[in-house]
């Protein structure tokens, strides 16, 4: 299918601070498929935080891959990320004092650019990027998955995100194999299409499971909300982390419906311009789990999703097996578990509201959510210190290299439950600056190259329905002109100097 070069495109985007050169050709070649298949413009967004090295891996694989008309890759370190970031949030509180007022250039970026890891921060640099770009959705990937094969042929979850997001639920209809949505919700956008994952555990506690697994059901029920009963914890820890199970892919399934969030997963998701314009991640840093705040809000506003089966494949990377990875996972896992004592809150307000966080438009209502997160930044730390206290107890418990992590943990505690209180803070002032930086990297100015990598594109809209195709095509690839194709492009140290 030819490349419509004229309408909006979409972002692809893989965020990663590890060795990935494999997620880079598998998420090439699904872009590779997309542009064919559906004739849209992608955008290949590689947000690069690894170190030196790491990036020269990644930019031969860039390098090494194949020529696709449509396809434009991007791959940014920090520090053009950081470029690009200062320019939107300049212009942002320039063109709004009130911002100025509440919170600076400096304390912005650093909640859009940490220095340590935020799963939330690095999904809201890719969202302003697409904003950049003029894409109509973005569709995120992870450094550490694949992707399942069906006769020899990758199984894209692509194939069912551009066949219904963006579109008004009524036109996505034909598109899916089952349509259970209540027909009041006919006329709203799907904001959010996405299946999970088979394979590992998407937490690094499956020791844990094996070693003791009442303890395991102890500690994963920690993040169950204050007053939940035994049954209720015990049925959020059997959902919890496992994505699909293992079963492989046979043939395809999407529902369109109110999205069944449990089984979506962030390495597996596309998400409407409409919705991730409007309200961000939370910003939280050293906190798993901060990058589904979306999901909740989806489903409780009433927006209209597209839960599917093209599950991606989870694998634990070499670093995660290491023990520095342990105790940074250990910790990000602690930082999620006290996260709940404020997000809970929030999500029980989301859900309170239901229909009222929609305007006419169907779009949501950022001063809602920033008030919800703002109001639960009050909540009492009692239950923080029990969750604390017996993961303690559990870990001491366990022995070995946990005993150690609870030692390490222990001096840290205070500081902990002030971080996990400035997080949602945080979160709230974010919401608040989020649509004036979504109109300030609108602006930014393509690179000085002279290649319009980041140049604002028409006004988004839905793509148009796609011809059907139930199985991944290998179909070849148009080209600009005979024996020409168009290579993809990165965004290297020119990229907003």
């Amino acid at each position: 299918m030819t490349v419509d070069l004229a309408a909006p495109g979409i972002c692809l985007a893989l965020p990663t601070n590890r060795a990935c050169a494999a997620a880079i050709a598998d998420v090439g070649a699904e872009a590779a498929w997309a542009a064919r298949e559906f004739g849209v413009r992608v955008h290949l967004l590689i947000l690069d935080s690894a170190d030196a090295a790491t990036r020269a891996e990644h930019e031969k694989a860039v390098a090494d891959l194949p020529a696709v008309q449509g396809v434009l890759v991007h791959h940014l370190d920090e520090e053009q990320q950081r470029a690009f970031l200062r320019s939107a949030i300049d212009r942002a509180l320039a063109a709004t004092p009130a911002l100025a007022a509440a919170a600076g250039a400096d304390r912005l970026l650093e909640l859009m650019l940490p220095d340590t890891v935020s799963y939330g921060a690095c999904t809201n640099r890719a969202f302003l990027f697409a904003a950049a770009l003029g894409c109509s959705s973005l569709h995120r990937r992870d450094s550490d998955s694949t992707y399942q094969e069906l006769d020899g042929e990758p199984v894209f979850p692509i194939h069912h995100e551009l066949r219904s997001i963006g579109r008004r639920a009524a036109d996505a209809a034909p598109g899916v194999t089952h349509h259970t949505l209540d027909p009041v919700h006919a006329e709203k956008p799907v904001a959010l299409v996405g299946s999970s994952f088979i394979g590992e555990l998407s937490v690094d506690l499956g020791e844990i499971r094996s070693l003791d697994p009442a303890v395991y059901e102890e500690v994963v029920g920690l993040w169950a909300a204050t007053g939940s009963t035994v049954e209720q914890r015990r049925e959020l820890v059997a959902d919890s982390f496992v994505g699909n199970g293992t079963d492989p892919f046979t043939h395809d399934r999407a529902v369109l419906d109110l999205p069944d969030i449990w089984r979506i997963d962030m390495c597996n998701i596309a998400l409407d311009r409409e919705l991730y314009e409007r309200v961000p991640l939370p910003p939280a840093t050293d906190t798993i789990g901060s990058d589904y705040f979306l999901h909740h809000l989806v489903l409780d506003a009433g927006l209209p999703g597209v839960t599917h089966n093209r599950n991606i494949v989870n694998h634990y990377t070499s670093e995660r097996r290491t023990d520095a990875g342990f105790l940074a996972y250990q910790l990000r896992f602690t930082k999620f578990l006290l996260s709940m004592l404020y997000l809970h809150p929030v999500y029980d307000a989301l859900e309170a509201a239901g229909g009222a966080l929609l305007d006419e438009h169907h779009h949501v209502r950022p001063g809602a959510v920033a008030g919800f997160a703002r109001r639960a930044a009050a909540e009492d730390r009692a239950e923080n210190h029990r969750r604390l206290a017996v993961l303690d107890r559990a870990y001491r418990g366990l022995g070995g290299r946990y005993a150690d992590f609870a030692d390490r943990l222990l001096p840290r505690r205070e500081r902990l439950l002030d971080e996990a209180q400035a997080d949602i803070e945080a979160f709230a002032l974010l919401v608040d600056a989020w649509g004036p930086l979504v109109a300030a990297a609108r602006t930014v100015p393509p690179t000085p190259s002279g290649a319009d990598l980041l140049a604002p594109a028409p006004a988004a809209a839905p793509a148009p329905a796609p011809a059907a195709a139930s199985t991944p095509s290998s179909a070849p690839a148009p080209t600009n002109t005979p024996g020409r194709p168009e290579r993809p492009t990165t965004g290297r140290s020119t990229a907003h100097a």
